[in-house]
């Protein structure tokens, strides 16, 4: 296990994932980013897949159940019915999955929509278009933590620059403390995380659905300090569907497909849970099935976030604060116009679903 700290030097050898660090890593100029060599073989060099050259979109995903539809739609096959497939590119940490999306090995990516404020910030040409999840982001604590206060001095583990690090940050701040009041540890995949966690490495973390879940029932006496409503309230935002802009213009046709394909993967979640968790857990999610069913109904699949587009700009401030952004974003991130289309043109799919932000 390797781990960092804001403050400390890592237990164990491995790269210090502080946020200078990060900031290199994500770092675009035009669409320039310094990717590993081994990455690029992962994803076939350059991004061939401009436009959905075939039909093939390469994509990079997270991997908490906020991910659930993208998931339903590569392994149904949701959007083949409109000429479209996906290709996920593996990348075995989460700051991979922003590099990779900002060099432009890939065309889209279900990715936390604080990360792609980073991207966007440094100048990648990407536009949020679609919803993911919604909540589920999760504060666990080990036995005898029960509030804020008890983490003074505490060591916490979480991903940098992830709707993970905003929860505690502004959970934190709303009980008058700061980071600087914990020893703040980057993690590099959520199985990681998590096990850190069951194994008493660390006192408290921030983690994604389904993990807190499997945390919780692993960990006899761990306490959940916060699910995210009690700071933002129901419903709030966690992962977006993310494009580079060239796909945007070149083949929009190609991004509706994968957005008809979360609507119906949504559905299909809602009408048939344990269906939809038989088809991801194991291959996705590093839990049993029960975790991951249990979890699903903490973390549901939202496509339609288009009442969410403030909230996620709010939360740009506390990224201005921690230094991850040089300015503020706006409206210009969002372009809801073709989720809309789709929307108008799948009128009894979309009238089917459970939950619509909009």
């Amino acid at each position: 296990m390797s781990t960092t700290s804001n403050d400390q030097p890592a237990r164990s050898a491995g790269p210090r994932m502080d946020r200078r660090r990060f900031l290199a890593r994500t770092a675009v100029a035009g669409v320039a980013v310094a990717v590993p060599s081994w990455l690029l073989a992962a994803c076939g060099g350059a991004s061939g897949a401009t436009g959905g050259a075939g039909g093939v979109l390469k994509a990079t995903h997270g991997t908490g159940l906020c991910n659930l539809g993208i998931f339903l739609v590569k392994e149904r096959n949701l959007a083949a019915a409109d000429g479209v497939s996906l290709d996920f590119v593996v990348t075995p940490t989460n700051a991979d999955i922003v590099t990779l999306f900002g060099a432009g090995q890939v065309d889209i990516s279900m990715i936390p929509y604080t990360q792609f404020m980073t991207l966007h910030d440094q100048g990648a040409p990407v536009t949020i278009v679609a919803g993911g999840g919604v909540q589920g982001c999760v504060i666990v604590a080990q036995p005898g933590i029960s509030s804020a206060a008890d983490l003074r001095g505490k060591t916490l583990g979480t991903f940098q620059a992830d709707t993970l690090e905003m929860l505690p940050y502004d959970y934190l701040k709303a009980a008058g403390l700061s980071f600087s009041d914990v020893k703040v540890r980057y993690f590099g995949t959520s199985p990681e995380l998590a096990q850190a966690f069951i194994s008493g490495s660390i006192d408290s973390m921030s983690h994604i659905e389904p993990y807190p879940t499997q945390a919780l029932n692993a960990r006899p006496g761990a306490v959940k300090l916060s699910d995210g409503t009690d700071v933002y309230g129901s419903g709030y935002t966690d992962c977006v569907l993310a494009v580079r802009n060239n796909l945007l213009t070149e083949n929009p046709a190609a991004v509706k497909a994968v957005i008809k394909g979360l609507l119906v993967a949504q559905q299909q979640a809602e009408q048939d849970r344990q269906s939809a968790v038989d088809a991801t857990t194991g291959t996705y999610f590093k839990a049993s099935k029960q975790d991951v069913l249990d979890a699903s109904t903490k973390q549901p699949n939202v496509v339609d976030q288009r009442s969410k587009s403030q909230f996620m700009l709010d939360r740009a401030q506390g990224m201005l604060e921690l230094g991850y952004l040089k300015t503020l974003p706006d409206q210009s991130i969002f372009n809801w116009g073709l989720l809309e289309q789709v929307i108008n043109e799948n009128a009894a799919l979309y009238d089917s679903l459970q939950m619509k932000a909009a």
